[in-house]
């Protein structure tokens, strides 16, 4: 089933699109792989953004939610070293469907712990982040094998609009199904529909082969010394902690902002939609534009397009200056991620043993990343308990800001790029 619905997919999705490059084209396990990872980002956007506000409308703390996304950043880092090391021993399937398997059953003790959530809200954290650090160290890794240097950034690109069309559906269903039904029974439903989403994406992960690694050893306490021997890939590390540190808050705030002008879960969810909808035509945009030679200039209007929407928020926290700032965010973050992960993937292969350190730079992007949204989430709580919520617009600037960093952390290197196509001609003539 996956693997019909998956070429589907991507044929979809690509057929407006001119004749692509036979080198560009993406495989039938890539199409599945987007088929899956829409599923999951179903019913991951319909509960995971309405947790948000699930707790808030049980606690009416903001601190409470970002200790929670605190601790699970945290986990998230953690469960991902450990996740690396099952992919090396079994293979990166076999974490990605524990992943899944995990989630269904977290959403499924949100339904059925009901109010008590929030008692023990840091236990409902701490299992969360397992899971979804499962879930991403397999996929992440998966998304390196079924592409390629020359459809990567293409592959990417459709990932971000099948990830953000399952987040433009997601919140609208669930914010029709909140306000359809009495009191807290809708976040029930939504849960309980998003694991019916997670089964769907258990089932077509089956139509992706296994690939047991033929270098079973952890590398990972040997990174000190590749990020010493290779400075480009620890500055693309370094851009993901700089990246984490504006996700951070960007996670959760956005939500409970709207709410709180609005009032209403299911406003939020159409919302969502707008907001979603621009990101997928950020997508498109990056699919058919984003070259390597364009990296640096893309973070660089991102980085401005951030700030300019940081500003807006100084004219206050009001509907149109938050619905300003989350119109250019959404225009801005899919082109960001989209090319530092694209960059960040060409530079493992530069890495010994061609493309075998895949998992250990799957974990370590992920640590720095959290450590970065750790970091901003830590600075909000701190900041909030002190001063209130009237220097939220200053955070937000700041971590827009700091943005600016990862231009010069993203290089062009030319020799490298010669390197790795002189590479790809030896291993054709080798075939």
């Amino acid at each position: 089933m996956g693997s019909k619905y998956g070429a589907a997919f991507t044929e979809w999705l690509e057929a407006r699109r001119p004749a692509i490059p036979p080198d560009k084209q993406l495989s039938k396990e890539a199409g599945v792989s987007l088929f899956i990872h829409f599923c999951f980002q179903f019913g991951a956007s319909m509960s995971g953004v309405f947790l948000t506000l699930y707790l808030w409308r049980l606690t009416q703390s903001m601190i409470i939610n970002g200790i929670y996304f605190a601790v699970n950043y945290v986990v998230v880092a953690i469960a991902f070293v450990l996740g690396g090391w099952l992919i090396k021993r079994k293979d990166r399937m076999v974490v990605y469907r524990i992943g899944i398997a995990m989630n269904a059953i977290f959403y499924l003790a949100v339904v059925f712990a009901g109010e008590r959530v929030v008692t023990f809200y840091l236990l409902f954290a701490i299992c969360n982040g397992i899971a979804s650090a499962f879930y991403w160290v397999g996929y992440l890794t998966l998304m390196y094998d079924v592409s390629t240097d020359r459809n990567r950034i293409r592959y990417l690109a459709v990932n971000t609009i099948t990830f953000t069309l399952g987040g433009l559906i997601g919140p609208a269903l669930a914010g029709f199904l909140i306000r359809s039904a009495d009191g807290l029974q809708g976040y029930t439903m939504v849960f309980g529909t998003a694991c019916a989403m997670f089964l769907i994406a258990s089932i077509g992960s089956l139509r992706i082969r296994t690939k047991p690694s033929h270098h079973k050893a952890y590398y990972l306490k040997y990174t000190s010394l590749l990020l010493r021997k290779h400075p480009r890939w620890t500055k693309s590390l370094l851009s993901f902690f700089t990246l984490g540190l504006q996700q951070g808050i960007m996670l959760f705030l956005p939500n409970i902002l709207l709410y709180r002008i609005v009032g209403r879960e299911d406003v939020v969810g159409y919302l969502g939609v707008l907001f979603a909808g621009l990101s997928i035509g950020a997508g498109f945009f990056i699919s058919r534009f984003g070259t390597e030679e364009r990296s640096r200039s893309f973070i660089l209007y991102t980085s401005v397009g951030f700030v300019i929407g940081g500003l807006s928020l100084q004219a206050g926290i009001t509907l149109p200056t938050v619905l300003i700032f989350m119109i250019i965010y959404s225009l801005c973050s899919p082109v960001q991620g989209n090319t530092v992960s694209s960059y960040f993937y060409r530079l493992i292969g530069d890495l010994p043993l061609r493309g075998e350190l895949r998992v250990e730079s799957v974990v370590l992007r992920e640590i720095f990343m959290n450590a970065g949204r750790v970091v901003s989430i830590v600075s909000f709580v701190l900041i909030s308990a002190r001063f209130g919520f009237e220097l939220l617009p200053w955070i937000v600037l700041a971590g827009a800001l700091l943005q600016f960093l990862m231009v010069r952390l993203i290089e062009r290197d030319k020799a490298a790029g010669a390197g790795e196509s002189k590479n790809r001609s030896k291993s054709e003539v080798a075939g």
